[in-house]
């Protein structure tokens, strides 16, 4: 396994464990947890050994957003020419986009485990991923609006799907708070633990499950899933058929009914 600078990264019992590791600062996301990010997903895609992915913070917090430090470094690489500088800044942003867009388009289901401070960019990484978890500590807030700008890096595009589109409109028009209750409440986590060690205990335990069932399906799952956030009803059930077509071939199929009668617990390969 690689070393980063940003993340500890652990695979155990089929789950990949995605720590992000700058606890002295907030678990805030300096340059190389931009690229590293992707690096990590990209092993994650390619390593069949792998299941489901927990994304969690060391520390106290879960992540403080984007690093001032970072921002401060983009700002000064700016120069006279608006439409250089707007060139420039635009490239900048897609890059940091892709960070996330791994995460969302990873095979593998992905379930964030969020304690103390989700702030900012932290709220665009937990959009990316599958579900969402939190101790009763959490505390999320939109708060690019404080900054002077509007969020970039997906918490705009993909939390309207999550939340609904006029709730996000409040959170992020001001930048308010939300506590561990309402994020439960209004849907933006599924479940609120004690603490964040029952929280880490409880998110597992959810992944461990998922890595029990057959890969494929799981696979299949959430690509019909992202499939439908882009298109109708028909169109969905036409790309299912066609899919299903092949894997219902599978012998995953044949153990999971076959475990299923004799009451046991399946065993797929990787």
């Amino acid at each position: 396994m690689p070393e980063y600078s940003a993340f500890k990264v652990e695979l155990t019992d089929h789950i990949a464990h995605v720590q992000i590791n700058r606890p002295e600062k907030a678990n805030a996301m300096d340059a190389a947890f931009w690229t590293e990010i992707i690096e990590i997903f990209q092993w994650i895609d390619d390593t069949d050994a792998v299941r489901a992915v927990v994304i969690s913070g060391a520390g106290r917090h879960f992540s403080a957003g984007i690093d001032l430090a970072l921002l401060a470094s983009v700002a000064s690489q700016l120069g006279k020419d608006v439409g250089r500088n707007a060139r420039q800044l635009r490239r900048t942003i897609l890059r940091m986009q892709a960070s996330f867009n791994a995460v969302d388009q990873c095979r593998k289901p992905v379930l964030a485990a969020i304690h103390g401070y989700c702030i900012g960019g932290a709220i665009d990484l937990v959009s990316a991923c599958d579900m969402r978890y939190c101790s009763s500590d959490a505390q999320f807030s939109i708060k690019e609006i404080d900054m002077g700008m509007a969020a970039d890096v997906g918490t705009l595009q993909r939390l309207p799907r999550i939340i609904g589109d006029g709730l996000l409109r409040e959170l992020a028009y001001t930048g308010r708070w939300v506590d561990a209750e309402e994020a439960q409440r209004i849907g933006l986590v599924n479940r609120v633990y004690a603490e964040p060690q029952t929280l880490l205990e409880g998110v597992f335990a959810i992944a461990r499950e998922i890595a029990g069932k057959s890969p494929l399906a799981v696979a299949g799952t959430k690509a019909m899933l992202g499939y439908m956030r882009d298109h109708r009803v028909d169109d969905g059930l036409d790309y299912i058929a066609t899919w299903n077509a092949a894997m219902l071939q599978s012998e995953d199929l044949r153990i999971a009914m076959a475990a299923h009668m004799s009451k046991q617990a399946p065993t797929f390969a990787d």
